[in-house]
């Protein structure tokens, strides 16, 4: 197994990883932003105001974007598996 290939399996995995990761944080930092800006507008100094608008969305993305997700995710693992035969020679 060359440095190469070592790099490009990292590099696939950090690329697969942030797309997943991002695909759940976006969602929950923009309702973050309008529940800060509704509690800037209503004067409203609650810390704990914010948590369940953003769990009731993550949950909700998770619902349904997770079959592809788990897709993007399985798709990723068989070119891995598959890759194994070239890689070790």
């Amino acid at each position: 197994m060359t440095p190469e290939a070592v790099l490009t399996i990292f590099q696939q995995a950090l690329q697969v990883m942030t797309v997943l990761i991002l695909v759940l944080l976006i969602p929950a930092l923009l309702v973050g932003l309008l529940v800060a800006m509704f509690q800037a507008a209503t004067q409203i100094n609650e810390m704990t105001l914010s948590f369940i608008p953003k769990i009731l969305v993550t949950l909700a993305v998770l619902m349904i974007a997770g079959p592809w997700m788990l897709q993007l995710l399985i798709d990723y693992t068989q070119r891995l598996v598959d890759s194994i035969p070239s890689l070790l020679g």
